[in-house]
């Protein structure tokens, strides 16, 4: 068992994808090792995730800063963790809330904690000479999960595009990661060629998918099942398609007001839009699909579509088991999203996801709009055995490195990989 101990925490303000600064975290040991984890950020964050703590000095990108946040980490956090056991991450993040205070961690930031907490996970896992896959998820991590890639950006990603924030391909229908990879970058450059055919921009929006002006969120879909056959694939058999509404960013004074399609619509109402694209078109799983606190809404939706589709809960989670357990008991959803920044420490994301497996929910790990090159997240979705996880389009360094990692991960375990493939989506069994 190791007896190193930790010796330094340090933490300086970077760069995120957008410009944006964030956090970076630094975990020295008492026998030399060092990791380090930097933190993303959400552009669509939901209204209960733990508070992101940032400087409001307008004098500093625009009061984006995090230099309090650093020095949270520098001074509060380093003095808490300095001497405890690398290898006892549950103390190590009862350590961080505790020192918090808060339930949202709002007293030191969630992006500081999250980065000591993760940081201090992957020095234990180098330490303890193990992938942080095998160090957090245990000797059967072995799942390579089905990738889905947002190809087409709108909502808050991509201002010019649809109401609806993600369009992804799903290719489910590979017969290993490295081939999922490939179906979805052939077809990501496909759906390139197949806008410009038609006119339209291949302008990219934060998270790397394309961004054309369209006449109706609708047309989105038709695109891609184009994209899909050009690139030589069947849709629904090779690449199914996925979606994240994130429908809160549409809902007004109790209404869905979907701009493209010039039309406004009750929680009843939008259900039966979804129901009406669930059957026209190869969906396997509709995220964030009405707003963050219509919980009758989830419950109707998941009643009349939890058998043929998978429905996520992002922004009416966010990574919460106090949350979750609201939604197990009033029947909201039948999938949870995976972010280790909504709740801010890798023992409460581990919690959580358990809590939905025992649930009988699905988890699909997933990056943010704002990311690093950090790929942690790629560790986590073996570590889980989730079977799914969302990084962006198969372009920008900072969501390829996260699929580069699965790469290397698959080539690791070698004949043990086992690829979700199909089997990660429970409904389509039942259709």
């Amino acid at each position: 068992m190791s007896r190193a101990v930790i010796d330094r925490v340090c933490a300086d303000e970077i760069l995120d994808s957008r410009g944006n600064p964030t956090v970076e975290v630094s975990v020295s040991l008492s026998n030399g090792v060092t990791a380090s984890a930097s933190v993303p950020s959400g552009a669509s964050t939901g209204e209960f995730e733990a508070v992101e703590l940032r400087d409001k000095n307008p004098e500093r990108y625009g009061g984006k800063g995090v230099l309090t946040a650093v020095q949270h980490v520098n001074e509060e956090i380093a003095r808490a963790l300095v001497g405890m056991r690398a290898d006892e991450q549950r103390a190590i993040d009862a350590t961080l809330i505790e020192a918090d205070g808060s339930e949202s961690k709002k007293v030191l930031g969630a992006n500081a904690i999250l980065g000591a907490s993760l940081a201090c996970a992957k020095a234990g896992a180098m330490e303890s000479g193990l992938p942080l896959f095998r160090y957090l998820g245990g000797a059967n991590s072995h799942v390579l999960p089905v990738p889905m890639f947002n190809v087409l950006n709108g909502g808050k990603h991509a201002h010019q595009g649809p109401d609806i924030q993600e369009f992804k391909l799903v290719p489910f229908g590979a017969p290993t990661f490295r081939e999922a990879l490939r179906y979805g970058a052939e077809t990501y450059h496909a759906l390139g060629a197949v806008l410009a055919d038609a006119g339209l921009s291949t302008n990219v929006g934060d998270e790397g998918g394309y961004v054309p002006q369209l006449p109706s969120n609708v047309a989105a879909l038709e695109l891609i099942l184009r994209a899909i056959e050009r690139a030589g694939y069947r849709p629904g058999e090779d690449i199914a398609i996925g979606i994240d509404p994130a429908a809160s960013s549409f809902y007004v004074d109790g209404r869905y007001r979907l701009t493209r399609d010039q039309r406004i619509l009750t929680s009843s109402e939008m259900i039966d839009f979804w129901a009406d694209w669930v059957t026209r078109f190869p969906l396997v799983s509709l995220e964030d699909p009405l707003a963050d606190n219509d919980w009758a809404g989830f419950s109707a939706l998941t009643r009349e579509l939890g058998e043929r589709v998978q429905v996520v809960g992002d922004d009416l989670f966010v990574t919460n088991s106090k949350f979750l357990q609201r939604g197990i008991d009033e029947h909201c959803c039948n999938s949870i999203l995976i972010k280790l920044n909504q709740i801010g420490t890798v023992t409460e994301t581990l919690d959580t996801a358990q809590l939905a497996f025992s649930a009988g929910y699905t988890c699909l790990v997933s990056h943010r709009s704002g990311e690093t090159g950090d790929t942690s997240i790629a560790d986590l979705a073996v570590a889980l055995g989730c079977g799914q996880i969302k990084a962006g389009a198969p372009a920008r360094g900072e969501r390829v490195a996260k699929y580069n990692r699965l790469l290397a991960i698959e080539r690791m375990l070698g004949d043990d990989a086992r690829f979700a493939g199909r089997g990660a989506f429970r409904q389509l069994d039942r259709r």
